[in-house]
């Protein structure tokens, strides 16, 4: 199973990968009450039936148990993409921490076109901080239009936010060319030229 196919059961059930049988029963039926499909008002038949997935798979010892070698693999990768973005700056103040995680959101969509988006408890393991700071800065994030919530409940960067990560991209002097002036280039005599002379 690819990490496009893998679902996070307790992502999705909002649960620690800790959680005890009674807490995930008692989860499963706030969640399967609130987005059946004859809902009035909640009603996701797409997310109920993952629900109940996700249910029918922690509640088996054995399932689960085989479940969580996939989940550990599954988290390790995600590690991996977010010592990628991370490797712009340590966490040290709230504008930090929003960068890495636009940062992070960027290089998801940019991996993945497809399943672009992470969930909350995902993005608050991928940065070691407390859900609660994140949720501050998601609802930062939000209101600046750089990120959106994907009809999953996922976050998601959006073009103003791709934007606003690759305008705060670093690039080194020697990269950059002045508008005006000519490159130049060192030709074999070992001198400076313009480069169409």
């Amino acid at each position: 199973m690819s990490d496009n196919d893998f679902v996070d059961y307790y992502e999705l059930l909002q649960l620690s990968s800790s959680a005890d049988t009674e807490t995930i029963e008692r989860v499963f039926r706030h969640l399967a009450k609130k987005f059946h499909p004859d809902h009035a008002v909640t009603a996701n038949k797409e997310l109920f039936i993952k629900i109940v997935e996700a249910h029918k798979l922690l509640s088996d010892p054995v399932k689960r148990a085989g479940y969580d070698v996939a989940y550990q693999k599954f988290w390790s990768h995600k590690w991996g993409i977010a010592a990628e973005s991370g490797g712009r700056s340590e966490v040290g103040d709230d504008t930090q921490l929003r960068d890495r995680m636009l940062t992070l959101l960027y290089f998801q969509r940019r991996r993945n076109m497809k399943h672009p988006g992470l969930g909350e408890l995902e993005i608050s393991r991928l940065l070691s901080t407390p859900i609660e700071l994140v949720e501050f800065h998601i609802w930062y994030v939000k209101a600046k239009g750089w990120v959106e919530r994907l009809d999953m409940g996922q976050l998601a960067i959006t073009a103003e936010g791709v934007d606003q990560v690759e305008k705060s991209l670093i690039l080194s002097p020697d990269h950059l060319i002045e508008a005006g002036k000519k490159a130049k280039v060192r030709r074999d005599d070992g001198d400076l030229h313009a480069a169409n002379e």
